[in-house]
């Protein structure tokens, strides 16, 4: 009969101390839940700004030495955000290499932000450079604040609008489609 309690009162603790662990780690879940769901600190959960909503004001200087701003956007435009450490971004690259080079108006049409380290970005630039204008800037940079990028690739098409505000018109660029003229 000891034996029995000993047992038992062994088993009792083991399934306290699991269902202890459990909640902690129920606890721990659902701050990273809320943590992803804060990308960038922003709250609102976004990866960037989202269809119809106008882009923020911006100036920078490509790789090239060719100056941008928000204003010399003309026509619809591929913008992308990429970054050297991103594993997915490795991953989409050739596609998107693809697919920017099928877009109409060649790379005039295409801006691609490699955020990171120079030094880091210097062979994923050597990429981008032949289909798109290249920016390299550090996290939160220029392009980065206009385009409200906080997750890496960021794909997006922007044109002007009636009133000639220049607007996001899609936000999950679908790279497996060929562009049409």
């Amino acid at each position: 009969m000891p034996l029995l309690i000993a047992a038992l009162t062994l088993v009792g603790s083991l399934c306290l101390l699991n269902l202890i662990l459990t909640v902690g780690v129920i606890k721990r879940l659902r701050e990273h839940t809320e943590m992803l769901a804060n990308v960038g600190g922003a709250g609102n959960g976004r990866a960037s700004i989202t269809v119809g909503e106008e882009v923020g004001d911006f100036t920078a200087s490509t790789v090239d030495g060719e100056q941008l701003a928000r204003d010399l956007l003309v026509g619809e435009t591929l913008v992308a955000f990429f970054s050297p450490t991103c594993k997915p971004c490795k991953e989409k690259l050739p596609k998107f290499l693809d697919f920017a080079a099928t877009l109409p108006g060649g790379r005039d049409r295409v801006l691609a932000t490699v955020v990171g380290d120079a030094e880091a970005s210097a062979a994923l630039v050597a990429e981008l450079t032949p289909v798109a204008r290249v920016i390299v800037e550090e996290y939160d940079g220029a392009l980065s604040a206009a385009f409200q990028a906080k997750a890496y690739p960021t794909l997006l098409m922007v044109a002007r609008d009636g009133a000639g505000r220049l607007v996001v018109t899609e936000d999950e660029v679908r790279l497996g489609h060929l562009a049409i003229a």
